[in-house]
């Protein structure tokens, strides 16, 4: 069976470890604890498309790490994005560059990746500008996802404060950006997270105050023309909830078969089904045992699924079984100071050992 390591970032405020690393036994669905990195409020990691860095946000910028053959994470170094504290952080397919989402300046960051896997300069900073619903959240940008279609041709950037995705067309020679495309969401939905099905063919869109995910068709159709279609609305929660409920996350499964949304307030997870025609089919929307799941994950099997529940200080663990449409919890909660964002990692094969026979 092949092994994988966990990669749980946190906010530190009574602890310096920003980063916890855990075994995962996938036969068992549980996690142990396997190390820390000393990383000051990572709010959200990424690994790179080649498996061999990990990337976080941190409050002085960027930090860089090595995947070492066991999961551990050796430091490579830090950048300044020149700005306040990122909220979200991917990369390219080819892992040229690094972007950054600003929630609190409403920013878009972009950085020249190293091929030693280092953080290099700034290409790229656009303060995005506007004023939205007149209240607390929705009155200016606040950037809080940017990820490139899976033909690395576009940046889209989620403006949970304007209520659209921003579409730009990326250099890849300079790393600058272009405007070509907003796709506009509902007044007051605030669009969190997006995540791309494995054809790229299909954009999923998980919006926080209204609680449902916009799923879209994409086309590119070249020369900077991107074309998105909404095809289906679907909620991420049951039709009976209490109030007060926002969207917290959206995930795609390893085998891109399934994908995952949760709910702050309501404290639940829904699973859902890709069909053929990149729309969901819900199976089922259930609690999770915790305070806040900022992030909700499937296991690499599918089999089993993990939340961080970030006001609980807790993960929590499920059994789960899409065709009975079932999640039952399995075994005691893990504690963790305000977890945010969880990643697997497939550990690379060890070399069977020479022997006499096979010298």
């Amino acid at each position: 069976m092949n092994k994988y390591v966990a990669y749980v970032s946190s906010y530190t405020q009574n602890e310096k470890f920003g980063i916890t690393i855990f075994d995962v036994d996938m036969k068992k669905g549980r996690f142990t604890k396997k190390g820390v990195v000393e990383v000051s409020n990572s709010s959200y990691i990424t690994i790179s498309h080649s498996q061999k860095f990990l990337y976080t946000i941190t409050d002085l910028g960027v930090e860089s790490y090595k995947i070492l053959p066991d999961g551990m994470l050796k430091k490579v170094n830090m950048q300044s994005i020149n700005g306040m504290r990122g909220c979200y952080i991917s990369t390219d397919y080819q892992d040229k560059f690094l972007f950054v989402a600003g929630y609190h300046d409403g920013k878009i960051t972009v950085l020249k990746l190293k091929p030693g896997g280092a953080v290099g300069d700034i290409t790229e900073e656009i303060y995005l500008k506007g004023m939205g619903t007149v209240s607390e959240r929705n009155f200016h940008p606040h950037v809080n996802c940017v990820k490139m279609t899976r033909d690395n041709e576009y940046l889209l950037a989620a403006d949970l404060g304007m209520d659209h995705v921003n579409v730009y067309s990326m250099n890849h020679s300079t790393g600058k950006l272009k405007l070509v495309d907003i796709i506009r969401s509902e007044q007051e939905s605030a669009p969190r997270h997006l995540k791309f099905s494995k054809s790229g063919k299909y954009l999923y869109i998980v919006h926080e105050l209204k609680n449902y995910i916009d799923v879209y068709s994409y086309e590119n159709k070249g020369n900077g023309n991107p074309v998105f279609e909404k095809i289906q609305t679907i909620s991420t929660l049951n039709d009976y909830h209490a109030k007060g409920n926002a969207a917290s996350s959206v995930n795609i499964s390893y085998d891109f078969k399934y994908i995952t949304a949760s709910n702050a307030g309501d404290n639940s997870v829904c699973l859902y089904k890709i069909l053929q025609d990149g729309t969901l089919e819900k199976l089922f929307c259930l609690p999770i045992s915790g305070e806040y799941p900022k992030d909700v994950s499937l296991f690499p099997d599918s089999k089993h699924l993990v939340s961080c529940n970030n006001e609980s200080d807790t993960l929590t663990f499920f059994n789960v079984d899409p065709e009975l449409k079932t999640l039952i919890m399995n075994g005691p909660e893990i504690k963790i100071e305000k977890p945010n964002c969880i990643v697997f990692k497939k550990l690379e094969e060890e070399a069977p050992k020479e022997t006499k026979e096979t010298k």
